[in-house]
C-alpha cells in the first residue's frame, strides 16, 4: 500500500456512500463494496466484530440480522461509531451500539422476525482497524420461524441478489468448517451471479469445531474445491467465550496460536486469522475500488452533468435576497402567461399526447357540443307540428280562417328562438370549465411557491368569473336581438310562395353523396347470446355507415343506409367503462340482423358526443323524448283538416327555414363573443393585470415564500452536486498518484463444478 492516494480510496467510497444514502437512491451509483454472505449461525457477525475488536452487534438464535448493515471501518487515533440516522451523535459504550442497531431494525421490521432491505449505515472509528467498507445481510435460511412470512428465504435471497449482483460488490462467503463445503449456501450464491470466480474471497470459521482427526488443510491450500482468489481460514469466540465476555483481543491471540500450534495449518499460519482476513480484504477492496474508478467516473460525471443546469440557478441562491423573489415573481408570471397561451392557441412545444386540452377541447366545444346541442333543440317534430296548429286555431279565434297567418309563424318562430337560450349558456359552462381546468394546470409550474400559486389560480379564477357575467349577458342580447325583428326579408328565407310547394323530405339537405364524413374504431355492444361485443372499423359517409374488419377497409362487415335513422342515449352498464350511444330505424325495422336498434361504444363521454355531432353533419339527428308529447297530446292534435294541415305545413316549412338561419347565426356568433369576452380578456388580463393584482394582494416576501418540498429538494440538489463534485476530485488525485500501480494476479481462475 503506502501510497496516500490509494489509502484514500475507501474513505472515498465511505464519503460518496454517506451522501448518497443520506440524500436517498437519486444517484445510482454502485460503489464498490464487499457483501458478507453465509447461512444463519455461519459466524458472519462474529467475524466483523473481531475486525473492530468490539463486542456490537446484536446475537441470539434464528434470525439476527433482520437488516442489511452497511459497515465502515476507519482507521483512526479515537475509537468511537457514529451512526447516519442519528448525525453528530457519538457512540463510545459499543453495548449502546447494539441496542441502538436492534431498535433501529424493530422500528422498520417490527418486533418480529421480519426483515427488511433499507440499510443501517453504522461508521467505526479506531485505531485497531483498517479502512474498509463491508456489509453484513441476513443469513440464508431454509425454514421461516414463529411470525416469520412463508416466503422468507425467497425475501432473505432478494435482498441478498441486490447487493451481490452489482460488479462492483465484493463477496465474502462465509462457511463454516463443521459442515460440507461443497453444499455451502454462500459459495452457491456466488458463483451463480460470479461463475468467474473474479469477486468471490472464501472464509471458513469454526476451523477448532471440527471433528477430531479432520482438518480443512487441502481447503485452505485451495487444492480442493478450489477458489480463484482461495480461502482464508479464521477462529471465532464459541457462544461459552462470549456468554463469558471474553476479550476479542486475548481471542485473536488464542486465534493466532491455534493456527501456529496445529500440524495441519502451522506452515501457513502467516496467511490464516483475523488480522490476515482484514488486510487481505483491504488490498482487495482498494484494488477493486481502482479498477472500478474510470466507470464510476464517468458515471458520476454524466450524473453531474444532468445536475449542472438545475443546479445553476440554486447556485448563487440566498432565500431572503429581496431581488431574487422579485425577478423570481417576474418570471414566474411571465411563464405563466406564456404557458397559458400556448395552452390556448397551441404549441408545437410540450404537446399532450394523452388527451385534449385547453384550445382543442374548446374547438370540440364550439364546432361539436355545441352545434348538437342546437340541433336537439330546434328539431322536435311532432312537438313544433301539434303548436303550430294550436297557435293557428288560437290566432283565428272563433272564426275559421281561409289564409295561412303570419302571426302564427312569429309566435312559433319566437318560441324556437327562446329555447337557444340553454344551449348558449351551457356552451359558456363548457368553456368557462375548461378555462379554468387550463388555469389550474398552468399554475403547476408555480409549485414551488404555493402562496403564489394559490393566489394567481384566484385572481385569474374570479376575473374569468367576472367576465362570466358579461358573456351570458351579450349572447342573451344576441338571442334578444334575433327576438326582436324577424326579417322575413332574409336572402335566405324561403317566404310563403314557395313553403307552400315544399315537402319537408325535399326540405331536408344532405351533404354531397359518398362524402366521408368521419372514419374511427367503435365497439357493437351485443350480448353474449349473440355474439358478444366486438370492435370495428366505422366509415360514415353521408349516405350510409359501414363497418369493416380493420382500418385497411378489405372486408367489409355491413353496410346500413342513413334513411330513417335516428340516434337515442343509452345508459352505461353497471359494469362498464365504455359510454354508449344507440342507432335505430323511425320505423321500427330490424337495423341490423335482429335488432331493432344497434348500440355503439366508445372510450370516453368526449368520443360519443363527437360522433354524434359527425351523425349530424350526416343528417342523422338525436331523438325527442316522446313521453311527455304522448301524455299531453290530445286526441285532436292528429285529425286535422286539410287546410289546417297544407297551413300547418307551410308554417313548418317557414320556421324550419328561419330557424336555419338563426342557428347559423347563432352557431357563428355565440363562439366568437365567447372568444371575444372571455377567452382574449383572460389572456389580456394576464399579461397586463396579473402582477398588479399580485403586488396588490398582500406582502411579497409571504407571497414567494418557498414549499418545505421545494426547500428541501433545492438542498439535496447542491448536497447531491457538491458530492458529486469532491468525488471527481478526488478520484481525479487518486489516478494521478495510483495509475502505475501493478494489477494483483489472480490466485486461481479455476473455481470446480462440483461447488454448484
Amino acid at each position: 500500500m503506502g501510497n496516500r492516494g490509494m489509502e484514500d480510496l475507501i474513505p472515498l467510497i465511505n464519503k460518496l456512500q454517506d451522501a448518497f444514502s443520506s440524500i436517498g437512491q437519486s444517484c445510482n451509483l454502485d460503489l464498490p463494496q464487499i457483501a458478507v454472505v453465509g447461512g444463519q449461525s455461519a459466524g458472519k457477525s462474529s467475524v466483523l466484530e473481531n475486525f473492530v475488536g468490539r463486542d456490537f452487534l446484536p446475537r441470539g438464535s434464528g434470525i439476527v440480522t433482520r437488516r442489511p448493515l452497511i459497515l465502515q471501518l476507519v482507521n483512526n487515533k479515537a475509537e468511537y461509531a457514529e451512526f447516519l440516522h442519528c448525525k453528530g451523535k457519538k457512540f463510545v459504550d459499543f453495548d449502546e451500539v447494539r441496542t441502538e442497531i436492534e431498535s433501529e431494525t424493530d422500528r422498520i421490521t417490527g418486533s418480529n422476525k421480519g426483515i427488511s432491505p433499507i440499510p443501517i449505515n453504522l461508521r467505526v472509528y479506531s485505531p485497531h482497524v483498517l479502512n474498509l467498507t463491508l456489509i453484513d445481510l441476513p443469513g440464508m435460511t431454509k425454514v421461516a420461524v414463529g411470525d416469520q412470512p412463508a416466503d422468507i428465504e425467497h425475501q432473505i435471497r432478494d435482498m441478498l441478489m441486490q447487493f451481490i449482483t452489482k460488479e462492483s460488490c465484493l463477496i465474502l462467503a462465509v462457511t463454516p468448517a463443521n459442515t460440507d463445503l461443497a453444499n455451502s449456501d454462500a459459495l452457491k450464491i456466488a458463483k451463480e451471479v460470479d461463475p468467474q470466480g473474479l469477486r468471490t474471497i472464501g472464509v471458513i470459521t469454526k476451523l477448532d469445531l471440527m471433528d477430531e482427526g479432520t482438518d480443512a488443510k487441502d481447503i485452505l491450500e485451495n487444492k480442493l474445491l478450489p477458489l480463484r482468489r482461495g480461502y482464508i481460514g479464521v477462529v471465532n469466540r464459541s457462544q461459552k467465550d462470549i456468554d463469558g465476555k471474553k476479550d476479542i483481543r486475548a481471542a485473536l491471540a488464542a486465534e493466532r496460536k491455534f493456527f501456529l500450534s496445529h500440524p495441519a495449518y502451522r506452515h501457513m499460519a502467516e496467511r490464516m486469522g483475523t488480522p490476515h482476513l482484514q488486510k487481505t480484504l483491504n488490498q482487495q477492496l482498494t484494488n477493486h475500488i481502482r479498477d472500478t474508478l474510470p466507470g464510476l467516473r464517468s458515471k458520476l460525471q454524466s450524473q453531474l452533468l444532468s445536475l449542472e443546469k438545475e443546479v445553476e440557478e440554486y447556485k448563487n441562491f440566498r432565500p431572503d435576497d429581496p431581488t431574487r423573489k422579485t425577478k423570481a415573481l417576474l418570471q414566474m408570471v411571465q411563464q405563466f402567461g406564456v404557458d397559458f397561451e400556448k395552452c390556448i392557441e397551441g404549441s408545437g412545444d410540450q404537446v399532450d399526447t394523452n388527451e385534449l386540452s385547453g384550445g382543442a377541447k374548446i374547438n370540440r366545444i364550439f364546432h361539436e357540443r355545441f352545434p348538437f346541442e342546437l340541433v336537439k333543440i330546434v328539431f322536435d317534430e311532432k312537438e313544433l307540428r301539434r303548436e303550430i296548429s294550436h297557435a293557428i286555431k288560437n290566432v283565428h279565434g272563433v272564426r275559421t280562417g281561409l289564409f295561412t297567418p303570419d302571426l302564427a309563424f312569429e309566435a312559433i318562430v319566437k318560441k324556437q328562438i327562446i329555447k337557444l337560450k340553454t344551449p348558449c349558456l351551457k356552451c359558456i359552462d363548457l368553456v368557462i370549465q375548461e378555462l379554468i381546468n387550463t388555469v389550474r394546470q398552468c399554475t403547476n409550474k408555480l409549485n414551488s411557491y404555493p402562496r403564489l400559486r394559490e393566489e394567481t389560480e384566484r385572481i385569474v379564477t374570479t376575473h374569468v368569473r367576472e367576465r362570466e357575467g358579461k358573456t351570458k349577458d351579450q349572447v342573451l342580447l344576441l338571442i334578444d336581438i334575433e327576438l326582436s325583428y324577424i326579417n322575413t326579408n332574409h336572402e335566405d328565407f324561403i317566404g310563403f310562395a314557395n313553403a307552400q310547394q315544399r315537402n319537408t323530405a325535399a326540405n331536408k339537405k344532405r351533404a354531397i353523396p359518398n362524402q366521408v364524413i368521419r372514419k374511427g374504431w367503435l365497439t357493437i355492444h351485443i350480448s353474449i347470446m349473440k355474439g358478444g361485443s366486438k370492435e370495428y372499423w366505422f366509415v360514415l359517409t353521408a349516405e350510409s355507415l359501414s363497418w369493416y374488419k380493420d382500418e385497411e377497409e378489405k372486408e367489409k362487415k355491413y353496410m346500413l343506409p342513413l334513411d330513417n335513422l335516428k340516434i337515442r342515449d343509452v345508459e352505461k352498464g353497471f359494469m362498464s367503462t365504455k359510454h354508449v350511444f344507440a342507432i335505430f330505424n323511425t320505423e321500427q325495422r330490424n337495423v341490423y340482423k335482429d335488432l331493432r336498434q344497434v348500440e355503439l361504444a366508445c372510450d370516453s363521454q368526449e368520443d360519443v358526443d363527437s360522433w354524434k355531432a359527425s351523425f349530424l353533419r350526416a343528417g342523422v339527428y338525436p331523438e325527442k323524448d316522446q313521453t311527455e308529447n304522448e301524455e299531453a297530446a290530445p286526441a285532436d292534435t292528429f285529425s286535422m283538416d286539410p287546410q289546417l294541415e297544407r297551413q300547418v305545413e307551410t308554417i313548418r316549412n317557414l320556421v324550419d327555414s328561419y330557424i336555419g338561419i338563426i342557428n347559423k347565426s347563432i352557431r357563428d356568433l355565440v363562439p366568437k363573443t365567447i372568444m371575444h369576452l372571455m377567452i382574449n380578456s383572460a389572456k389580456d388580463f394576464i399579461h397586463s393585470e396579473l402582477l398588479a393584482y399580485l403586488y396588490s394582494s398582500g406582502d411579497q416576501n409571504s407571497l414567494m415564500e418557498e414549499s418545505a418540498d421545494q426547500a428541501q429538494r433545492r438542498d439535496e440538489m447542491l448536497r447531491m452536486y457538491h458530492a458529486l463534485k469532491e468525488a471527481l476530485l478526488i478520484i481525479g488525485d487518486i489516478s494521478a498518484n495510483t495509475i502505475s500501480t501493478p494489477v494483483p494476479p489472480p490466485v486461481n481462475d479455476h473455481w470446480i463444478q462440483e461447488a454448484r
